[in-house]
């Protein structure tokens, strides 16, 4: 507790600092975390060589790690802005990519699935999707500290979101679609080999999860996947893709397993075509090959 009431007081000064001298701080913070963080610094390198290989450059290693680390403080920014600040102020420099995939779903009242990843402002896009075009429920995972995750929690109140918390979430997301409404799901994360199937991911089989299969089956949702980018941590642009549209046979199954395989093959060509800004520093395959991660 007393941990929490000094962040709110580290909270309170960095909100009187200029917009841009805030996160410069937090971009300085997050290159001193790379240069200190060995352990973390680490899961980055052997991520990057399980999935470019051994001789993969040095430099390259890096530059990734490097943005890793300023990736994930400048997210926790954004969780302090949306306290503070309007969702006018929030929206200024938000531009939506191809939104019209998204309203197509709407004028069919079809529920929707979006798909995503811990990729660029993840925080931030999410915020921004619910605030101005659909509201979204997503999952949280259960904090040890209450205070700290009643403050997360609160900080994204403004856009509209609504959560479930990870274990025994499936009644709610399916209350969502039932309802017509939207979630949104993170597909990069490590899981459970018991509750997943078997897919390529960037090159490997893993075991990834099946749920957004299953409820975009069950409940005929547009599965729409969407990632965040920018050029500058100035500048964002939300882009949606095209709809991922699965076969429908009488073979569930199969049909899941094929649904599951086209969402990673969309991620995959993504992190592939610009790798900085996805969460290196997540121990993704750990599941499947954990001696990736030994010493």
């Amino acid at each position: 507790m007393i941990g929490f009431y000094l962040f709110l007081g580290l909270e309170k000064f960095l909100m009187l600092l200029p917009k841009k001298a805030r996160k410069s701080f937090f971009l300085g913070l997050g290159t001193f975390a790379y240069h200190v963080s060995k352990r973390y610094s680490k899961v980055v390198r052997q991520n990057l060589k399980f999935i470019y290989g051994n001789d993969v450059d040095n430099t390259f290693v890096e530059k990734i790690s490097r943005y890793s680390f300023q990736q994930l403080l400048l997210n926790f920014l954004y969780t302090i802005e949306a306290k503070h600040y309007s969702v006018e102020e929030l929206s200024k420099n938000i531009e939506f990519i191809n939104e019209d995939i998204v309203k197509k779903a709407q004028k069919e009242n079809r529920p929707i699935v979006f798909i995503t990843s811990h990729y660029g402002a993840w925080e931030l896009g999410g915020a921004m999707i619910s605030t101005h075009l659909e509201p979204l429920m997503i999952v949280y995972k259960k904090m040890k500290n209450q205070y700290f995750q009643e403050y997360l929690l609160g900080a994204r109140e403004k856009s509209r979101i609504t959560y479930v918390e990870r274990h025994g979430a499936t009644r709610g997301l399916l209350k969502q679609l039932k309802a017509g409404g939207a979630i949104a799901l993170l597909i990069d994360t490590n899981v459970n080999k018991k509750e997943a199937i078997t897919v390529d991911f960037l090159g490997h089989p893993v075991s990834q999860i099946k749920t957004t299969a299953y409820f975009a089956r069950k409940f005929d949702a547009a599965i729409i996947p969407v990632l965040i980018h920018t050029d500058d941590h100035e500048k964002y642009q939300i882009k949606f893709y095209d709809e991922i549209v699965p076969p429908k046979t009488d073979d569930e199954s199969e049909d899941i397993k094929v649904s599951t395989q086209m969402q990673t093959d969309w991620l995959s060509q993504e992190i592939l075509k610009k790798p900085e800004p996805w969460f290196w520093l997540h121990r993704r395959f750990k599941a499947d090959y954990p001696e990736i991660y030994k010493d």
